[in-house]
């Protein structure tokens, strides 16, 4: 016997955006998707590029905050609210300060960090929508990467409520200023295959 169920089914929405409220959204069963102005926008698969970098971050975050003090960390699908839109960051980050805003299957607010990697789908959405969007909505830093032209930007939010860029320093390491001590070096990102996660933990000082 079918059970009843109050999740709404992809085969009922047809090809054309569907209009639903937030809380209709995240009943629904929509995976890579989000929630624009009241419609779902249904997202491209992810290539093994965009979710090797995507997994490589995500990990690298969460091992991070567990040593120094915790936080939320998730990668996509998890769904950020920020006014009228649902967005998906390929990574976010929560503050313990902040962890009033994770709800059970979404962030009611920014995250401290976010972290976009760029597709072939998503270049206009990524570098100048989503820029503009989380800048907008206060989410203090905000990582953009893109292996298609092998460049990565990493911004902070001023207190003039705009973003400027966090310059590498000669090491070409670039240095957070959400997660106290925490660094990258931007030529990992492009590194085939990527570096070792017990390889950058050792460098961090983190593992002897």
């Amino acid at each position: 016997m079918t059970q009843p169920t109050d999740r709404v089914s992809l085969a009922d929405a047809g090809s054309s955006p569907r209009r639903m409220s937030y809380e209709e959204f995240l009943a629904s069963d929509y995976c890579r998707a989000e929630w624009v102005d009241g419609e779902v926008v249904e997202m491209s698969p992810a290539s093994s590029l965009h979710q090797d970098l995507v997994d490589f971050l995500a990990a690298l975050l969460r091992l991070y905050t567990e040593s120094r003090g915790g936080g939320f960390v998730r990668s996509a699908p998890f769904q950020m609210k920020v006014g009228a839109r649902g967005r998906e960051p390929d990574v976010v980050y929560v503050a313990p300060e902040n962890l009033e805003r994770v709800k059970t299957n979404h962030i009611a607010g920014p995250a401290d960090l976010a972290v976009e990697i760029v597709s072939e789908d998503s270049i206009r959405r990524d570098r100048e929508v989503k820029l503009r969007e989380y800048r907008e909505a206060g989410v203090r830093e905000f990582w953009l990467v893109d292996p298609l032209v092998r460049e990565a930007r990493f911004l902070a939010l001023t207190e003039g409520d705009d973003y400027e860029a966090i310059a590498p320093d000669a090491d070409g390491n670039v240095r957070s200023r959400v997660l106290e001590g925490l660094w990258l070096k931007v030529d990992w990102l492009w590194q085939e295959p990527l570096p070792p996660l017990l390889s950058v933990l050792r460098a961090w000082g983190l593992i002897p």
